[in-house]
């Protein structure tokens, strides 16, 4: 359980870098993956360094293309794939949808705040209209600055779902 202790510390520290700065540096990243590879070495030797290595790169490739998209950062793929090494393999699915989903409830709420709910709604549509229509994926928002001021950090929805999977609650 102490492994699970120091994943938390980690994405803390991740939460505090990406609502900060917008961004999860790569050398918080790398050491969480070692603890990780580190932790499932000592207790299930290479074989379990292996099945973290595995778990970790089935999420960032499953993430992947909502990176290319935009719709996700470089840091939040890393960050799932790293979290997803410490977790069961039956749990990791679980993790991955509770936490997109209190990222889905944090912009829903932040779309209210700004009353924008409509606007975004209907930049969706245009959006998912366009990809109908050309027939493949495309930037979802062009500009940097728009992505930064409608986007949010998902670090804290990772942080949430993995004490929530500590809690039992999945």
């Amino acid at each position: 359980m102490m492994y699970l202790a120091a994943l938390c510390v980690f994405l803390t520290a991740a939460c505090g870098y990406d609502y900060r700065d917008k961004r999860i540096p790569n050398h918080l990243l790398i050491w969480m993956a070692i603890l990780g590879v580190g932790w499932r070495f000592r207790n299930q030797g290479v074989p379990g360094a292996l099945s973290y290595l595995g778990q970790a790169a089935l999420i960032v490739a499953f993430l992947y293309p909502f990176f290319k998209i935009g719709c996700l950062g470089a840091g939040d793929v890393k960050l799932y794939g790293a979290t997803a090494g410490y977790l069961p393999v039956g749990k990791i699915l679980a993790f991955l949808m509770c936490s997109l989903l209190i990222a889905a409830v944090i912009s829903l709420v932040k779309m209210c705040r700004r009353e924008d709910f409509c606007e975004r709604m209907r930049y969706l549509a245009g959006y998912l209209a366009a990809v109908a229509k050309s027939g493949s994926w495309q930037l979802y928002m062009e500009e940097r600055e728009e992505r930064e001021r409608t986007g949010i950090c998902l670090s804290g929805p990772a942080l949430a779902s993995v004490l929530l999977y500590l809690g039992g609650v999945y």
